[in-house]
């Protein structure tokens, strides 16, 4: 930061052991200093369509990625530089760093291009979640109820919907073959789908194995208030004891 040049004396007897070395601190120096300017550099040249405040969220979700799985890409964008500069070095006596980052890191910034990437995937996904859940959301709150109470029992992503009388609500019935997760992972389960046709005052979700997932984090989004989670009631105690004994339908 202080100087234009800087000139290093070896007189050492292990050239590779002195060239390693320098090559190390020139790839840290990459890494701690220029790393988020080149990321900005990408997220502004790619997608220059998004506004200030979305390249932020994308650049942030770039350091969620590589903190996520910190150590095999660390030492994939070191591996990357420090491997550019030995061998650049190993055949020549002095450096121009701004020309060598320009030129010769090329490996470099195709790792960073593809965490690009997939920040911008995983932005684009979860905006257009977002905005199904909104949607949702409006549409629940602008309709009237159908029904006063609907239990879910839920375990391993599996769904069993009962009536406020217990009875057992079938899923597959046509009038919840509505279309509103044509596009979500989960809509398989058409739970959601019977849930949007029936629009319950109250649902109680009876987590058997106490597993909170994407699923009842979107149902807890999309219904707010409505939503009651449970663990240890009758039925959870039921349910839980029928998976014991084997024989799930007993509760019924």
């Amino acid at each position: 930061k202080h100087y234009n040049n800087i000139i290093i004396h070896y007189k050492g007897l292990y050239n590779n052991l002195f060239l390693n070395k320098i090559c190390s601190i020139l790839s840290l120096l990459i890494l701690d200093e220029l790393e988020e300017t080149f990321l900005k550099k990408i997220i502004l040249q790619n997608y220059f369509y998004f506004d200030n405040v979305e390249r932020e969220q994308i650049l942030n979700l770039c350091f969620d990625i590589m903190a996520n799985d910190f150590s095999i890409i660390f030492d994939k964008k070191f591996k990357s530089l420090s491997n550019s500069f030995y061998d650049f070095l190993y055949y020549n006596k002095s450096l121009v760093l701004n020309g060598f980052i320009n030129f010769r890191i090329k490996s470099y910034l195709e790792i960073l291009d593809d965490i690009v990437n997939e920040a911008v995937n995983n932005f684009i996904i979860e905006k257009e979640y977002l905005e199904f859940v909104s949607l949702l959301k409006l549409y629940i709150n602008s309709q009237e109820s159908n029904c006063k109470i609907v239990h879910i029992i839920y375990s391993n992503s599996e769904s069993i919907l009962l009536d406020e009388n217990k009875e057992i609500i079938s899923i597959s019935n046509e009038k919840f073959k509505a279309k509103y997760l044509s596009d979500i992972t989960f809509s398989s389960n058409y739970t959601l789908n019977s849930l949007l046709s029936l629009l319950p005052k109250k649902i109680y979700i009876h987590l058997i194995d106490n597993n909170i997932d994407e699923f009842i984090n979107t149902l807890q989004t999309v219904f707010e208030n409505r939503i009651h989670i449970c663990t240890d009631c009758n039925i959870c105690k039921l349910y839980k004891n029928s998976i014991k004994s084997k024989s799930p339908n007993t509760i019924y």
